[in-house]
């Protein structure tokens, strides 16, 4: 895009390109961000029990973000 100023714009590709680097954002700063709070307000002994939860958690956004990527496809 940068280097062909004659190419046209893919804009399917850059936002599902985008909609997955968010995705991804989002998913670590959930791990992360909640690790670190787990680890602040309750010990570093409760951070495998709440890494766990919210490792789920991060799966069962992914297994959304398929469904609706399924649907997103059925539907064109």
């Amino acid at each position: 895009m940068k280097g062909d100023p004659g190419k046209p714009t893919d804009r399917r590709t850059r936002r599902q390109r985008e909609q997955r680097r968010l995705f991804w954002v989002v998913a670590a700063f959930l791990v992360v961000g909640g690790g670190i709070a787990i680890t602040l307000v309750y010990g570093p002994r409760a951070v495998a029990l709440g890494a766990t939860c919210l490792l789920a958690g991060a799966g069962v956004l992914g297994l959304l973000w398929i469904v609706l990527l399924l649907i997103e496809r059925l539907a064109e």
